[in-house]
């Protein structure tokens, strides 16, 4: 199925971003990239932040997907455990794109808020100091703090080393027994 101009223009601004920075990314970067007219382009996105939310929107649907899979089953019946057990383990297992790493950390309200309501959905705050939902806490940072390191550093983990530390931020993850 060939796909949408719609999705071909937010491939083609990914690629923008992803290459020369999010700086770059205007309106005639993604229309050339594309392969589209700048009018075209703007008949799906009219401003250069309806662009950029709907590029965050786009990279945030890849998480949501890989989540609702790896969770397998629907988000209401699933446990906050469970929800943070799914995320720490798609997490550890990609490495952060250029492009999605601007847009974590691009300061507009409507693109923080496509990824922070995925967050909101999938790995609630704990409203508790309870050692358990700390832990759940300090799994979700531990296996963001890994997808920033592979993304962001040269420093690359040997295999080893990098199963031993997703074998030890999941298992923040589980319930000691006895407990709860």
């Amino acid at each position: 199925m060939r796909p949408s101009a719609r999705t071909r223009i937010l491939e083609a601004a990914v690629r923008v971003t992803e290459r020369d920075g999010i700086t770059a990314l205007t309106l005639q970067s993604a229309a050339e990239e594309a392969g589209v007219t700048k009018p075209g382009l703007m008949y799906h996105f009219p401003t250069r932040q309806a662009l950029v939310v709907a590029i965050q929107e786009y990279l945030t649907a890849r998480w949501e997907a890989l989540l609702a899979d790896r969770l397998g089953k629907p988000l209401d019946e699933a446990t906050d455990q469970e929800k943070v057990a799914a995320y720490v383990l798609v997490g550890t297992r990609l490495t952060a794109s250029r492009a999605e790493l601007a847009f974590m950390v691009e300061h507009d309200p409507k693109v923080e808020a496509v990824w922070n309501n995925l967050l909101d959905r999938r790995v609630p705050t704990p409203a508790t100091a309870d050692p358990h939902d700390i832990d759940l806490l300090l799994a979700r940072m531990a296996a963001d703090g890994l997808w920033m390191l592979q993304g962001t550093t040269h420093t690359r983990l040997t295999p080893a080393v990098r199963e031993a530390l997703v074998a030890r931020i999941t298992a923040l993850t589980q319930r000691p027994e006895g407990t709860g």
